[in-house]
């Protein structure tokens, strides 16, 4: 009888974690497929002239290490600097840094929150920057990007109306930066790339975005908890506005360099999560009636385990049945080796070798993730910030 009961929750146990693993493989093999870009429609947009009008937010709380040397990298850009405005939202910023800011050309904005949040931050840019823009571009206070980042976005906004940039690494010198970078990879090939290539949208990441301005603004006041990225991604889908992946539009990103900044970001990331999750569901019939896949197909995401969790979790479960049961052990082990060659192909080739190399220390940023969820509370909209070297 025990076993018989020990067998039903092997068993579970294993659906519930090949979801999740399945998930994965088959946007890993999509990803491989063609582009199928509409390439006619983006062509006749780059023939057009048109000159859009950018609004640039960096919403900065307690970034005065990084967002000097960002505002000064963005303001080369190629594009006329007539048709861009730079806003920062200093929130608790030096004195000092922001005396530098208002030498450069630029809007500099010092809003007195009593509870900060990035939300918060942008709600009150569109609030208080004047202008008649025709799209806006969400930046980290750590973001660099290039000279032709504004030209390149130029092209693509003509098509479309919410864009995901390719966010990506700019540190890697430890080995909690490489595998940091190496997870911003992945999703970038699992959530944006594949979902493009099978003609959804991408997933949105909180930097390097660009919106429609009025979209924007007929949104961004409905947003109110620190994870505003996922909510403004539900929003939009569940008005059925597709997000494109611009893999080609690069924007680096400073990645966490020390376990403590790791599991603040995750406890950041996971809480969202979960609220998304909670906030979805109920809107999830709805959606199925009305066609809605890619709101679906977000809700579904959101219920996803984590992939650090899911590597270490499947380890210690194929070793541990493979000691307590060497019948039942074959499925965990196929399901451990699909993960396997599915993130391995997600990787970038030139990232593959560095990020395999660093696999050891998984282990201790996964139990940093474990303790993240014995605290979590999909009630809390409190901002938790992570520190940039």
């Amino acid at each position: 009888m025990i076993w018989t009961i020990l067998h039903i929750i092997d068993i579970t146990l294993w659906v519930i974690i090949a979801g999740s693993v399945f998930y994965v493989v088959f946007f890993a093999i999509i990803s491989l497929f063609y582009d199928k870009e509409d390439q006619v429609a983006i062509h006749a947009a780059a023939l057009s002239n048109r000159m859009s009008r950018f609004l640039i937010l960096y919403p900065a709380y307690k970034e005065d290490r990084v967002i000097i040397n960002a505002v000064e990298r963005f303001l080369l850009q190629d594009y006329p600097a007539s048709h861009y405005t730079v806003a920062v939202i200093s929130d608790h910023m030096q004195p000092e840094t922001n005396d530098y800011l208002r030498s450069l050309p630029i809007t500099l904005l010092t809003p007195t929150f009593e509870k900060s949040s990035k939300a918060k931050a942008m709600q009150y840019a569109i609030n208080e920057v004047e202008g008649n823009f025709d799209n806006v571009v969400i930046l980290d206070a750590d973001n660099i990007v290039r000279p032709d980042f504004l030209s390149q976005l130029n092209v693509l906004c003509t098509v479309y109306d919410a864009i995901q940039c390719h966010r990506c690494a700019k540190n890697a010198d430890n080995d909690v930066a490489v595998l940091d970078g190496a997870s911003e990879e992945i999703n970038n090939t699992i959530f944006r790339k594949a979902h493009n290539r099978l003609g959804l949208s991408s997933a949105l990441i909180g930097s390097g975005m660009c919106f429609d301005y009025e979209l924007f603004k007929k949104n961004v006041f409905q947003l109110s908890t620190a994870g505003e990225d996922r909510e403004m991604e539900a929003l939009l889908l569940h008005q059925e506005v597709f997000i494109k992946y611009a893999p080609d539009i690069h924007v680096f990103d400073e990645k966490v360099s020390s376990q403590d900044n790791f599991q603040r970001q995750r406890m950041r990331w996971m809480t969202a999560q979960v609220q998304s999750l909670l906030s979805n569901l109920p809107k999830i019939p709805g959606a199925i009636l009305h066609g809605k896949i890619n709101f679906v197909d977000k809700t579904i995401q959101q219920a996803l385990i984590p992939r650090s969790i899911l590597i270490v979790l499947l380890a210690g479960i194929s070793i541990f049945i493979t000691i307590l049961v060497p019948a039942w052990c074959e499925k965990w082990w196929i399901l451990f080796g699909l993960l396997a060659i599915s993130l391995f192909i997600a990787i970038p080739r030139q990232l593959r070798f560095r990020s395999f190399a660093k696999i050891l220390a998984i282990p201790g940023l996964v139990l940093r993730m474990f303790k993240n969820l014995l605290h979590i509370d999909h009630k809390n909209t409190d901002f938790i910030h992570t520190q940039h070297g």
